[in-house]
């Protein structure tokens, strides 16, 4: 693991504290609002395990945030240009997803993120995950299984599907090689 993955987890694990105390709120109450248990965010907040993007998933949707607002609020301070050399990245330690954020820190409306699925690796997340952003997945290379709800999505290269309503989602590489994709975010007012 690099010192940048590093870096990238010890600032989610602040950022969730930040949020978690911007509420006022115990370890417990975010444990029930999240659907985890009060010593996994305990580990979590205190950096000794990195959270799987189903995690994040579960504690971004119980602030009322996207994952994606959350991760980029981990990410440090707003920029104008993102540089690949320097684009923060973060890899989920149950399935090797990686989730590289392409877009400057804190984009205004638009963020762009990069997806690198392993094969044979799923990921799963809740409705809430999705109640305030639009989304659109352009895959870049190998196939995406999406699941969306009750609607299921085969998807290769150059495919591209625009997400309706909140509902459960799930990703999935059934292929031999990676799934890269880009998923745009735009943000609702």
């Amino acid at each position: 693991m690099t010192t940048e993955v590093n870096t990238l987890e010890l600032q989610i694990a602040e950022r969730v504290r930040i949020e978690r105390d911007a509420r006022r709120w115990s370890l417990g109450d975010l444990a029930e609002r999240a659907g985890v248990s009060k010593a996994m965010i305990s580990k979590i907040e205190r950096g000794e395990v990195s959270p799987t993007a189903t995690l994040l998933g579960r504690l971004s949707a119980a602030f009322g945030l996207t994952l994606s607002t959350l991760l980029s609020r981990a990410e440090g301070p707003r920029h104008l240009i993102s540089l690949a050399a320097n684009q923060q990245t973060w890899v989920d330690p149950a399935t090797g997803f990686r989730r590289i954020s392409v877009s400057p820190p804190h984009a205004p409306v638009i963020e762009i993120v990069r997806g690198e699925l392993p094969p044979g690796a799923r990921i799963e997340y809740p409705a809430a995950a999705f109640a305030f952003i639009e989304q659109q997945i352009l895959v870049v290379a190998g196939t995406l299984s999406f699941t969306d709800g009750s609607a299921k999505y085969r998807l290769g290269a150059g495919d591209c599907l625009a997400l309706g309503r909140p509902a459960a989602r799930a990703f999935e590489n059934t292929g031999k090689k990676a799934c890269i994709y880009l998923v745009v975010v735009a943000r609702k007012g």
